[in-house]
């Protein structure tokens, strides 16, 4: 669980609000069918884009904003964060809130006006999950008459290990551009990224020494299921779970489909368990009926301008979390095949594990 000590310092009434919502979020992370973590079953993966992390506008976010944030990823294992801002003071204080073992990795900030100054990270529970070493930025090769427009932010792709599995996690933030649903970049960007990631995934894992099992997740500003930005992904063979398929929407309206998690994965070597979906944590926080209470701060903000709407999504996100569950131990189909006399590839040992 994260470190509360924090809360101490804060007056009387932030103090007793923040507490107040921690208890909230932890009954409703439990009733919207989040599991519980476990050791070696199952791996708890999600996405977030939290919203200019962290910037001035409407000023910097409030001390509770961040309890809430790290109460939220402590109940996963392993979170790709998009719109990490260039200082990472934000991702720095989140992870002391989480504790020393909660370790990061970002990439550089994406030089140029359409990459607005931004990071992609994951961030980590290093007790379950291991970096695998396997680190890099997506660029597209030259084309047959000459270079390509690159991504506004460049993909970053990385390998962990879980359990039985390894995999690579590569996490987007898709160009956004104009306010409709086939913005011309941003369906080249996606047709672009997810057909040079299945061309690679196509390649002998032996030969290029990276794990069969891919995930993609991110911001992919997908306003809608029918639009041709979701189905290229669908197009180069990622498979979205089910689960993900009937969430509304992951904006806080839940009325557009800009986060997904794709899958182009080993059968029976890493596999999602159906369990997945968004968390709304507005209705457990800075909720609607609780504008009153944060009129001073939005006073003290700048926020008044905003409205208490707009300058919540600043506080938290206007990104909903997007979660999915993953098994990871594959120990009773090994010892199964070895049973029956297969030749049967056994996992990579985990780092300083007996061999």
């Amino acid at each position: 669980m994260p470190f509360y000590y924090g809360l101490k310092a804060l007056d009387s009434e932030p103090r007793k609000r923040a507490i107040g919502g921690i208890h909230e979020l932890r009954r409703g992370l439990e009733a919207g069918g989040v599991p519980r973590r476990n050791l070696s079953e199952t791996l708890l993966l999600a996405t977030w884009n939290i919203r200019e992390f962290d910037s001035a506008t409407y000023g910097e976010r409030v001390p509770e904003s961040f309890y809430y944030i790290a109460e939220i990823v402590d109940h996963f294992d392993l979170v790709a964060i998009q719109e990490v801002r260039e200082d990472l003071r934000a991702l720095k204080r989140l992870q002391a809130l989480l504790g020393g073992w909660w370790k990061y990795i970002v990439t550089d900030v994406t030089i140029g006006k359409s990459g607005n100054g931004e990071r992609l990270a994951f961030l980590y529970d290093s007790r379950k999950v291991s970096f695998s070493g396997l680190a890099g930025e997506v660029v597209l090769p030259s084309g047959r008459t000459g270079p390509v427009l690159q991504f506004a932010r460049t993909p970053f792709v990385c390998g962990f290990k879980a359990g039985w599995s390894s995999f690579s996690l590569c996490t987007v933030h898709v160009y956004y551009g104009t306010s409709k649903k086939d913005d011309p970049r941003r369906v080249t960007e996606i047709q672009q990224l997810a057909q040079t990631l299945a061309d690679r995934g196509k390649a002998d894992p032996r030969r290029i020494g990276e794990p069969e099992n891919l995930i993609l997740l991110g911001d992919f500003n997908i306003f809608d299921r029918k639009d041709v930005t979701f189905t290229a992904l669908t197009d180069a063979g990622f498979t979205i779970p089910e689960a993900l398929q009937q969430v509304p929407g992951s904006n806080v309206a839940k009325n557009k489909h800009y986060d997904q998690i794709a899958f182009m994965t080993r059968p029976r070597r890493f596999a999602a368990t159906g369990k997945a979906g968004v968390f709304d944590f507005f209705e457990h926080v800075f909720r609607s009926d609780q504008a009153a209470e944060y009129s001073k701060l939005l006073e003290a903000t700048g926020g008044e301008a905003a409205g208490f709407e707009k300058w919540r999504t600043y506080q938290m996100s206007d990104h909903l979390l997007m979660w999915c569950e993953v098994d990871i131990d594959f120990s009773k189909e090994y010892l199964d095949d070895l049973a029956r006399d297969r030749d049967v590839e056994r996992p990579e040992p985990a780092p300083g594990s007996p061999d």
